[in-house]
């Protein structure tokens, strides 16, 4: 499967490097923006030296460094995202479709089509900023700092170049795909944010766990990519359209007018089939929550709870009444419409943040409650209090009643 997936990156390749429009701007932004963040560098060290401020300089450096070797990959995102829907507009793509190639190789050849080029261009760029700042500073970087810089600059673009083949893989038009790219510089525009964050602030073991975040997001968007791609579909799809009015019609037919209702074929046949049809998403649902369990337990025996607290804690009657009548927020309101605010805040919060992080925002919104009863019920177990009566009166009516 490798070497026809490199046959087609090596095809892509030489046509882009024909096509002056592209490699124009990367040459530009590969010799030009290093000598120009050079000189933003110099200006930045000078005015704060002044100050005898000797830590921001050498933190500054290696951010530079990641903006330097960021730009250049950011027309992996533009190449990728005409992978197929470009060719298809071109009438270029039939031909490559009907080649012998398996989908693999053919989705496999295109992703690294789209990312080797910037990606060459960006680790020149970060090799010119390295030469311009050791003539003009005299400094140069850890290389336990570069080797990270250099990994999440291949992550980012294999992140990018790969969101962006499958939204190529799956529009009708190169306008509708520039539309979705949204969708991949939002949460690469938030997580270069962070990593500027952890770059002045010294904080450089962090970021080997972003590394190894980017590297389970690249193996799913690939794996995905492989498993929805089809030549077919890319040839039959002529428009993307929104049909209210058939989607209502489907909702109705299923569940009004197909059959009908019934309590026991829900439980006995939907159920199971939905429960088999989302086995690996459950999986990895049910291991976040163990491991969140075991997170908060470890944080218990770490922060323990006084002896004694069974005993000596008590709520004052009124408690909850006069914070409020304070304004404090300190507890929330327990009646039934607030509630439902937060579980509808919560599930509503969860779908649009698993929707640009590739379901891992969701889980950790998970993962933060689930911690905490982890942590209740081994401190509450230290101390001499049942845990099984925490969970049962504070845990079951939340999950059997108050949820469904």
């Amino acid at each position: 499967m490798l070497s026809d997936a490199f046959i087609i990156a090596r095809r892509e390749v030489h046509d882009s490097l024909r096509d002056w429009r592209i490699v124009a701007p990367i040459l530009v932004l590969t010799l030009i923006f290093p000598y120009i963040m050079n000189l933003s560098t110099q200006v930045a060290v000078n005015f704060v030296q002044d100050y005898n401020a000797t830590i921001i300089p050498l933190h500054l450096i290696p951010f530079a460094l990641m903006i330097v070797g960021f730009f250049p990959i950011s027309f992996s995102l533009v190449i990728a995202l005409e992978t197929f829907v470009g060719e298809k507009e071109r009438n270029s793509l039939e031909p490559l479709l009907a080649s012998p190639l398996s989908d693999a190789s053919l989705y496999v050849g295109k992703l690294l089509s789209a990312m080797l080029p910037p990606l060459f261009a960006s680790y020149l760029g970060i090799l010119a900023y390295m030469i311009t700042v050791s003539l003009s500073l005299h400094y140069s970087p850890d290389p336990v700092v570069l080797v990270q810089i250099l990994l999440l600059t291949m992550m980012e673009s294999l992140v990018m170049v790969a969101g962006a083949v499958v939204v190529s893989s799956h529009t009708t038009s190169v306008r509708a795909a520039n539309l979705l790219a949204s969708f991949i510089i939002i949460p690469m525009a938030f997580l270069l944010q962070g990593e500027s964050v952890l770059l002045f602030w010294g904080q450089y073991d962090v970021l080997w766990y972003i590394i190894a975040a980017l590297v389970v997001v690249d193996v799913i968007l690939i794996r995905m990519g492989v498993q929805t791609f089809n030549r077919e579909e890319i040839l039959a799809r002529e428009i993307d359209e929104l049909n209210l009015r058939r989607l209502l019609g489907r909702f109705v037919f299923y569940f009004l007018g197909a059959r009908r209702f019934s309590f026991g074929e829900l439980y006995l046949k939907e159920l199971p089939r939905l429960l088999r049809a989302n086995r690996m998403a459950l999986a990895l649902t049910i291991i976040i929550v163990v491991g969140a369990l075991f997170v908060g337990s470890a944080l218990a025996f770490k922060f323990p709870l006084p002896l004694g607290f069974d005993s000596n804690f008590h709520v004052e009657p009124g408690f909850e009444k006069a914070l409020q009548a304070q304004g404090s927020d300190l507890l929330p309101r327990l009646d039934t419409g607030s509630i439902f605010g937060h579980n509808a805040r919560t599930l509503v919060l969860s779908t649009v943040v698993a929707v640009f992080s590739f379901g891992s925002g969701a889980l950790l919104l998970l993962f933060a409650p689930m911690m905490l009863v982890g942590y209740f019920a081994t401190a509450l177990w230290w101390v001499g209090v049942n845990p099984l009566l925490f969970l049962g009166a504070f845990i079951l009516p939340h999950g059997i009643l108050e949820l469904p």
